[in-house]
């Protein structure tokens, strides 16, 4: 990679680390990235609203090859000193993706600079966090035609500068599931004269076990407890409504879309016992992220062209990665790059993307471009 388009990745890197947004409003980092790209590159710009895309056309007949970097940040103050600090209380790229972005962006240059025999299209996403981005976003894949997708996330736990794969799934599924329970309030000393929706719920809470137990499913599933929401704070009045919040997850998606149909079954029966209404909500869909083994085995191949340390993953990250929407339409893989075995973590206050790996993002994504 060239030392100025480095710099240049890394100025932008620092420059969107200082501007946070959260998903669903990245109206500055939408648009600071394309003016860098309108400054520094003559490649096509095409603006979805929330998001965007840039192109480079083959002088031939070439493949669509995509690359995807998410620009949203997450709901954490900056507490570390650093020279590129957050300004924005309340958000901050605890995740790492300004450093995704940088990286796309300085891939971009190089890309404009010397050209591809495939036709390269680099897509900006909003909104990874909430999963709401790629959802918006899967119309791309077949408006372009495209052939094969890629994307990286920075990982720490993992060997500076590596590169992990692992092929089929690499990301969980996962959604919020609601559940709202509607009964009628009584006084304290007459809970009978009530429909109290605690009982109900606590015998959902309390099936769970086994519903996630290894004995009924091939793969991991789990079903977390986040929030449970009964009742008002008068100790003179029993509860006439609840909501409990759960989070679902599972390596097969089939097995968290089973989940969901046996919870919502036990909460119907359970509703019914207790002269209840049951409805439900759901939010931060997740598909799980299924890497196909053609493309996966070309981040290997790559890797191994360019003297990248690579290293294969025992098993999927229990974490969610809303890239698996375009991998349900198209080919494609997510591999993940080391910040450092002992970096801090993503999500946590310590946390700040390594710029290190920007050119090792680059690196890869330019072998891939190369790709039959």
């Amino acid at each position: 990679m060239k030392k100025e388009n480095l710099d240049l990745a890394i100025d932008l890197r620092h420059e969107m680390h200082m501007h946070p947004e959260l998903s669903n409003h990245e109206v500055w980092t939408k648009q600071h990235l394309i003016d860098f790209l309108r400054a520094n590159t003559s490649l096509e710009l095409v603006d979805r609203g929330r998001w965007f895309y840039a192109v480079y056309r083959a002088e031939e007949e070439g493949r669509n090859i995509a690359f995807r970097a998410d620009f949203d940040a997450i709901h954490m103050d900056e507490s570390i000193d650093i020279p590129h600090c957050s300004t924005e209380p309340g958000a901050a790229h605890k995740c790492g993706h300004d450093g995704h972005s940088a990286t796309l962006a300085g891939f971009a240059l190089e890309i404009d600079q010397k050209g591809s025999s495939n036709n390269i299209f680099f897509l900006f996403q909003h909104a990874e966090e909430t999963g709401d981005g790629a959802a918006e976003c899967r119309v791309f894949i077949e408006e372009n035609g495209i052939d094969e997708i890629f994307a990286y996330h920075n990982m720490s736990g993992m060997e500076l500068k590596s590169v992990n794969v692992v092929d089929g799934v690499s990301n969980c599924g996962s959604k919020g599931m609601i559940i709202h329970m509607e009964g009628s309030p009584s006084h304290a000393s007459h809970p009978e004269k009530g429909a109290n929706p605690a009982f109900a719920i606590a015998k959902i809470i309390d099936a769970i076990p086994e519903l996630t137990s290894s004995g009924y499913n091939k793969g991991m599933v789990l079903c977390t407890v986040i929030q449970v929401d009964i009742g008002e704070r008068a100790f003179g009045v029993s509860a006439g409504r609840g909501d409990l919040l759960l989070t679902i997850r599972a390596y097969h998606e089939s097995e968290m879309d089973r989940l969901q149909k046996n919870l919502e079954e036990i909460a119907h029966a359970q509703a019914e016992r207790y002269g209840l209404h049951v409805s439900f909500e759901y939010e931060d869909y997740f598909p799980e992220t299924f890497n196909h083994k053609e493309s996966s085995d070309k981040i290997r191949r790559v890797c191994m062209d360019k003297g990248i340390h690579l290293a294969e993953m025992e098993e999927a990250f229990r974490a969610s990665e809303d890239f698996g929407h375009y991998l349900k339409l198209t080919r494609g893989a997510m591999c993940f790059i080391g910040n450092g075995v002992e970096h801090p973590h993503i999500h946590t206050h310590e946390y700040d993307f390594p710029d290190e790996i920007i050119e090792t993002g680059v690196e890869l994504f330019k072998g891939l471009a190369e790709t039959r």
